[in-house]
């Protein structure tokens, strides 16, 4: 990823939800003036759900999802309808759309109930309200059947999309998710010294995107960033005139950083800083005391939200089990997901071990936390984990709890 442009995980997702042929490909289309979405009059030309970048006025960077119609038939057409409904915990907004020449249908009113009961914010919109000869009639039906407000809208003829551009901000709720990923950590003057460990599994030519934001949000807050490997840290911390506010590591270097960096100075690590900026520190702190539980035959869901190249050694396929076993010293059953893909039920598990989520939104990332509450499984997330097996953990997160 180019350090200019915006991450996708730190966009707004707006997802259009609606029936086959209803035109939401056509309004993806019509709202970024450009040949995003394929438009056929064929009854499920959206399959899977397809992700658009792509910049709207006044909102800013936004992910456009295109899903697949709601109203799809068959086994093949039940996947994809629960496709489609996946991509409810990763929208910050949901637009529905309806058919205006078919009117509201009993998928439209368990779509509505469902966003709603998931409290995503939603905006209805009516369209192809140019081939309707009672306009204003159409639009009141709607209102009433739903009980929502209905905008009107026509992809083919552009009515209403600045409307409905000029609705979403105010869409977007007041949660604090604008929050900063170094909020109360550090003030403008201090310096901070990253460790961005440089191995097989680091992207040639570039820095992982944790590092990337936080070295952004430095210049941001007009702090200094030192940026070092493992191997040049103590030299690093010798140069200094005065201590830097906080060393920020990789956490799989968390134990020979711990062992370098005195204890006076703060220390925590990129995937503990996720731990806040993308969920929620508590839970994935609380869920570490799970770690010291576990027996033999215990099920831990091993889970990534991104799908990359496995390198001999990878983190999650390799060094967290060896972590693990370090640890627990257990026989334990190991599965793994990775991407979009998280496993619906969790019953089964007796712990997740997630990775720190910069490849999510964070919405996406509480809606996996709060799956996991519900089932009443433990969930950590790497860095806690690695913290807890070097023993530092209380180190590591206090810069955090302050």
């Amino acid at each position: 990823m180019s350090m200019s442009s915006t991450p996708r995980s730190e966009r707004v997702h707006i997802a259009l939800f609606g029936n086959r042929n209803s035109g939401k490909s056509s309004l993806i289309n019509a709202l970024t003036n450009q040949p995003l979405a394929i438009v056929s009059p064929s009854k499920g030309t959206t399959t899977d759900p397809v992700y658009k970048s792509i910049e709207i006025l006044p909102l800013g960077p936004c992910v456009l999802i295109d899903t697949a119609g709601l109203d799809d038939e068959g086994e093949l057409g039940k996947l994809r309808i629960a496709k489609s409904l996946d991509v409810l915990d990763k929208c910050d907004i949901a637009l529905m759309v309806i058919d205006g020449e078919t009117g509201v249908t009993g998928h439209d009113i368990e779509l509505a109930a469902n966003i709603r009961g998931r409290k995503r914010p939603l905006a209805v919109l009516l369209n192809k309200i140019d081939k309707i000869a009672d306009a204003d009639s159409a639009v009141k039906a709607a209102t009433d059947r739903l009980g929502l407000p209905v905008i009107p809208v026509s992809a083919a003829s552009g009515r209403g999309l600045a409307e409905v551009k000029n609705a979403l901000p105010a869409l977007l709720p007041d949660t604090g998710d604008d929050a900063q990923i170094l909020d109360g950590i550090v003030n403008a003057g201090d310096v901070a010294v990253l460790v961005c460990p440089i191995d097989s599994a680091a992207p040639k030519g570039r820095l992982i995107l944790p590092q990337q934001q936080v070295i952004r949000e430095l210049c941001d807050a007009q702090c200094g960033a030192l940026v070092c490997q493992t191997g040049e840290l103590a030299a690093m911390l010798g140069k200094l005139s005065a201590p830097p506010r906080i060393v920020i590591t990789d956490s799989q270097a968390f134990k020979e950083v711990s062992a370098i960096v005195p204890a006076s100075i703060p220390l925590t690590s990129f995937s503990i800083l996720f731990a806040r900026y993308k969920g929620n520190l508590e839970q994935l702190t609380a869920g570490a005391a799970a770690l010291k539980t576990l027996r033999d035959g215990d099920r831990v869901l091993i889970s990534e939200g991104c799908t990359h190249h496995r390198q001999c050694d990878d983190i999650g396929t390799v060094k967290i089990p060896r972590w693990l076993k370090q640890l627990t010293g257990k026989e334990l059953v190991l599965e793994y997901s990775s991407g979009a893909g998280f496993p619906e039920d969790l019953s089964h598990y007796r712990l997740i071990i997630h990775c720190g989520g910069c490849m999510l939104t964070r919405r996406a990332m509480l809606a996996r936390l709060e799956k996991a509450a519900k089932s009443g499984v433990p969930i950590v997330n790497y860095g806690i984990m690695i913290a807890c097996v070097h023993g530092i953990l209380e180190r590591a997160a206090a810069p955090l709890k302050k």
